[in-house]
């Protein structure tokens, strides 16, 4: 028995894909394997193509140690652009609905020439309240800004003292906003520690950030289940919320990333929009 696979990318966050009707595999064990830089396919995460009775497509997202992701933007894209290119949307229609464990997502493909140019998700609403995030936040730390943004929160990792924001995509994110190249931080060593830390129960994804001016903002993610990734999709949305609310950048902001560029556009009201492309690298088979 073999398994069909398309291993896609968005700026470099890349993943495997597999259809599948839902059945009962071991969908852990499976990301476990085939996510193996070096010795099998390597990819940051799988991601499973479900029928769905509430929108266009069904996805879940398995991190590369087995564990699940609720939202995963770059995911999103990637799903989306197989779907386009093996005809499983309707024709010449340029929204696309995906259910996913946060909630129903919406795509839109923006069309030139003929072709799909770009993909553009709505990722939710962004939350603030650390019930939602979750983070167990200590009474009277750190301070809230504007619409009830936790800021400037002290977490003490090896002796460093990291001053964070906490945003929720569907998903936990601690930014640190740092002064320096963010290519100098020693984010293999504080990542790791940030995201298996007590005071967020489901673990973390930690972005650290470099506003360059009000347009661009350098990043690198630790991301919770697969370590440092090129890039992450959900936490380009929360790294752009949280700058602007703290006023640093105007909207929309792109964000830099090892990997390549991400858009992000948010009015304040409504959803996260992160736009960007997506590719598709190669199809195999995976022997069971």
């Amino acid at each position: 028995m073999t398994i069909k696979f398309t291993k896609l990318q968005s700026a470099g966050n890349d993943f495997v894909l597999v259809e599948t009707d839902g059945d009962s595999h071991e969908w852990s064990r499976l990301a476990r394997d085939i996510c193996r830089r070096n010795y099998d396919v390597g990819a940051d995460g799988l991601l499973l193509l479900l029928p769905s009775t509430v929108a266009d497509l069904g996805m879940r997202v398995i991190n590369a140690d087995g564990s699940e992701s609720e939202a995963c933007g770059n995911g999103l894209r990637c799903l989306v652009k197989y779907a386009i290119d093996n005809e499983l949307t309707d024709a010449g229609a340029d929204e696309v609905s995906i259910e996913t464990i946060a909630g129903i997502r919406k795509a839109r493909l923006i069309v030139e020439k003929g072709k799909v140019n770009k993909i553009q998700v709505a990722m939710g609403k962004p939350e603030f309240e650390a019930v939602k995030i979750p983070v167990l936040v200590e009474p009277g730390k750190g301070r809230l800004v504007d619409i009830n943004l936790i800021t400037d929160y002290s977490l003490d990792i090896d002796g460093k003292e990291l001053m964070l924001s906490f945003v929720s995509m569907g998903n936990p994110h601690a930014i640190y906003f740092w002064e320096g190249p963010v290519s100098e931080f020693p984010l293999s060593r504080v990542g790791q520690a940030v995201e298996k830390h007590r005071l967020f129960p489901r673990r973390v994804n930690f972005e650290v950030v470099n506003v360059i001016n009000r347009r661009r903002i350098d990043v690198r993610v630790w991301e919770r289940g697969v370590g440092e990734t090129l890039a992450c999709g959900s936490g380009a949305c929360a790294v752009a919320v949280a700058a602007q609310i703290l006023g640093y950048v105007d909207n929309p902001v792109d964000i830099i990333l090892p990997g390549g560029m991400l858009e992000v556009a948010w009015d304040r009201v409504g959803e996260v929009v992160l736009s960007g492309m997506a590719e598709t690298v190669f199809t195999g088979e995976w022997p069971e």
